[in-house]
């Protein structure tokens, strides 16, 4: 019974450490959750085209980016004096895998 409960709190502390990522805080956010869906309206787009689409300053868009970026949500490019925005879809595609495949390990482990 032993080896059972410590499968059990094994899975428990590894689907805990996959769900607090910085992933997940990144999209707990629902203004970045509306700029990840305007760049996947727009695709790539810097940030002044961002910005024409919601009434929060520059700045604050500009950190939502980062912190976006900082979560491999989206990537960037530079282009001369601009820096270009968009989906990083396989980062995205990854982390969720991950989360599918941890979800699956649960329940086999609890048999639910």
């Amino acid at each position: 019974m032993s080896s059972t409960f410590s499968i059990r709190q094994q899975a428990a502390q590894q689907f805990a450490e996959l769900i607090d990522t910085a992933f997940f805080n990144a999209l707990c956010e629902p203004v970045r959750i509306q700029i990840l869906s305007k760049l996947i309206e727009l695709g790539p787009a810097d940030i002044s085209t961002l910005a024409e689409h919601f009434s929060q300053d520059r700045s604050v868009i500009s950190r939502h980016l980062s912190l976006l970026e900082e979560s491999c949500i989206v990537s960037s490019t530079r282009e001369g004096r601009h820096r270009y925005y968009e989906v990083n879809g396989k980062s995205i595609l990854t982390m969720l895998d991950n989360l599918s495949q941890q979800v699956r390990s649960v329940v086999n482990c609890c048999a639910c």
